[in-house]
């Protein structure tokens, strides 16, 4: 028995009917479930080229081919139908010039793209608010399908062409929002989606700072303080922050998941920083005494004390008010308060 499933000897049979593998063993290989991929063969003809009556269908290298850019078309954003016009239009145009057989394979989605698979999901010509729709729909697509590279590709070039806030707010959130979703709907399963695609968006938010190239941006100044409430593992939206921050020039120290509340109030000693943001996901969580230290900490030469400015910012902190600490809705209204007066970049 192979390791995918398929009997030896079928593997190995001469008869170019047998060559290939099942539908079944396919739609796991690409993370698809079966019923996507009949769909896909009855709707937009994307079977196998060669199927005896009365016979298992057999995909050949070609064949999975044509799905497999499929997919990469899905993912990137582009309706199915679409997506199948122009998977089908690659192969038969490099086909004449290799002509059919196993080897002949569609052209990889890093070249030149069909005139209808730019404009549909590409973020050059469009503002984000009309680029990002196609493009977190395929950005799930990619997430269930577990691809590392598409997610990788199409997280990184929104940030390259909008900038951090738009990737967060038009990308990133809705992507987790709809994975999220499906995973509560589907009780336990997904869960490995939500935490693959989780990954990749910090590592994006991380590496954002490279893809802009804002390590020559940076200016002097007391920096900014960012850290979760203790107990908070939720990071994903500090970390946004901590890369718009970046991307404006401003300062930051970032302090992480879960930080106690001596080691944040030790931290504010040493830096003497303009601002503090406390982030809590949940409100079991939300350290009101901590949040009201914080605004009246002071430290500095008698006469010139200083302090510095707190937001608290998450869904754990709605309905809790500290005296002297502000509350931003929003990745865009906490990088106002928190890099006043800071141009914006123009990208």
């Amino acid at each position: 028995m192979h390791a995918d499933g398929v009997p030896e000897p079928l593997l190995a049979s001469p008869d170019p009917l047998d060559a290939g593998i099942t539908s079944g063993v396919l739609a796991r290989r690409l993370g698809l479930s079966p019923t996507t991929l009949r769909s896909w063969c009855q709707r937009y003809d994307l079977g196998p080229a060669r199927h005896e009556q009365g016979r298992h269908r057999r995909w050949s290298p070609h064949d999975v081919a044509l799905v497999e850019d499929m997919c990469r078309l899905t993912a990137s954003g582009v309706p199915p139908s679409e997506a199948a016009r122009a998977a089908k239009a690659r192969a038969t145009t490099l086909n004449q010039h290799t002509g059919p057989g196993p080897g002949a394979v569609p052209a990889s989605p890093a070249g030149p793209q069909p005139a209808d698979a730019q404009t549909v999901g590409a973020a050059s010509a469009d503002p984000p608010t009309s680029a990002a729709r196609p493009q977190w729909r395929g950005l799930a697509r990619a997430a269930l399908r577990l691809q590392s590279d598409v997610l990788e590709e199409q997280l990184n070039s929104f940030i390259q062409e909008h900038g951090v806030i738009a990737a967060w707010e038009e990308l990133m959130m809705p992507t987790l929002h709809a994975v999220g979703r499906k995973w509560e709907s589907a009780g336990d399963r997904y869960v490995e989606v939500e935490h693959f695609l989780s990954w990749h968006v910090s590592t994006a938010l991380r590496s954002a700072r490279l893809l802009l190239d804002t390590t020559k941006t940076r200016r002097g100044g007391p920096p900014v303080l960012l850290a979760c409430v203790p107990g908070e593992q939720h990071t994903l939206p500090i970390e946004a922050v901590h890369a718009a921050l970046l991307q404006c020039g401003q300062p930051v120290r970032m302090l992480g998941a879960a930080l106690p509340s001596e080691a944040l109030i030790a931290a504010v000693r040493r830096t003497g920083p303009a601002s503090v943001m406390l982030w809590s996901q949940t409100r079991s969580l939300a350290n009101t005494p901590l949040a009201v230290h914080l605004t009246r900490m002071a430290w500095g030469a008698a006469g010139a004390r200083q302090q510095a400015a707190l937001l608290l910012a998450g869904p754990g902190w709605r309905g809790i008010t500290v005296e002297g600490a502000a509350q931003p809705q929003g990745l865009r209204e906490a990088v106002n308060l928190l890099a006043p007066g800071t141009p914006r970049p123009s990208r």
